[in-house]
């Protein structure tokens, strides 16, 4: 009798990957590692290349920015920019992690009270000197330090300066406050709950972090996944995450120049002197660079047809 061969599956039921430019601002659930909410997107909408600015803990919710295409090319934009939390803080205990999902080191009794709380607030804000937790992803001579830390090495990291714009609590009942944090790149939100428990005596970590803010993108901009591939107004243009900068208007004749990388001069009373700007033509994005004396140097350029 002879052996049944399984059918293949045709080539064509597999979906074409295709050129996708721009964002989607995902309102990513909690327990979804930010790789896979990159992968999910990238799957849902065929696209060839992805990359999200600036990672989100898998127990964490809320902004997660993914570039598509050339926006790749505008995510470093996205991560220098500013970011927002709401967190709540469990009192009493500390933990390996700095969040719930760690083992508990130590313990205490003491509960702070609203007023506390506040008093101690104006101390965590502004330029800090801020450790890392140990289960993080900075590296330390080539390895994670999570992948150290779940292999029980003594991790050492050293402390750095961080910008906190704001903290303000929110909302506080028993042994749980709800803050709010503004915040700058490489802030570790689980190291100021950390530091704030210490610090009031009471000690304390993260039972619940959601990010609101991601450089220009919030939570107004967030869509959830299921509605990825059936909401065309969810993929945003390249640009969205050069607001922050000047854009300048350029001839078709400039924008050849950019495209091959040569600077060129910018004239009239509206151009910059210095600084970074984007520079468009007849509305389509062409580069990004930095003006020097009235000469716009591309450092990144773009290709967005049109």
């Amino acid at each position: 009798m002879s052996e049944e061969r399984p059918q293949r599956r045709p080539h064509g039921d597999r979906p074409k990957k295709r050129d996708v430019n721009g964002w989607i601002i995902l309102d990513k659930g909690v327990g979804m590692t930010s790789t896979h909410a990159v992968a999910v997107v990238k799957r849902g909408l065929s696209a060839k290349k992805a990359g999200h600015a600036g990672t989100l803990d898998p127990l964490a919710s809320g902004i997660l920015p993914i570039a598509l295409g050339e926006a790749t090319k505008t995510v470093p934009f996205v991560m220098d920019g500013r970011k927002s939390y709401v967190f709540t803080v469990a009192w009493g205990s500390e933990t390996t992690t700095d969040d719930t999902e760690g083992e508990v080191v130590e313990q205490t009794d003491r509960l702070p009270d609203p007023a506390e709380i506040e008093a101690f607030l104006p101390r965590f804000t502004g330029q800090v000197q801020q450790v890392p937790p140990r289960f993080s992803a900075i590296k330390i001579q080539g390895e994670r330090a999570y992948d150290l830390a779940r292999d029980g090495e003594v991790v050492e990291l050293q402390p750095r300066t961080v910008e906190i714009d704001r903290l303000s609590l929110i909302h506080h009942e028993g042994n749980r406050s709800i803050i709010e944090a503004d915040c700058g790149k490489g802030t570790y939100v689980r190291a100021i709950a950390r530091d704030l428990g210490r610090a009031l005596g009471c000690l304390g970590h993260i039972a619940a972090l959601r990010r609101t803010r991601v450089g220009p993108f919030t939570e107004h901009d967030a869509v959830t996944v299921d509605a990825i591939a059936t909401d065309p107004a969810a993929l945003r243009p390249v640009e969205t995450a050069l607001s922050e900068i000047p854009s300048i208007p350029v001839s078709r004749d400039m924008a050849g120049r950019l495209m091959r990388g040569q600077s060129i001069i910018l004239r009239g009373r509206e151009a910059p002197l210095s600084g970074k700007v984007y520079a468009t033509c007849n509305g389509i994005l062409i580069a990004v660079g930095d003006v020097e004396r009235g000469e716009l140097v591309p450092h990144r350029v773009f290709n967005l047809g049109g």
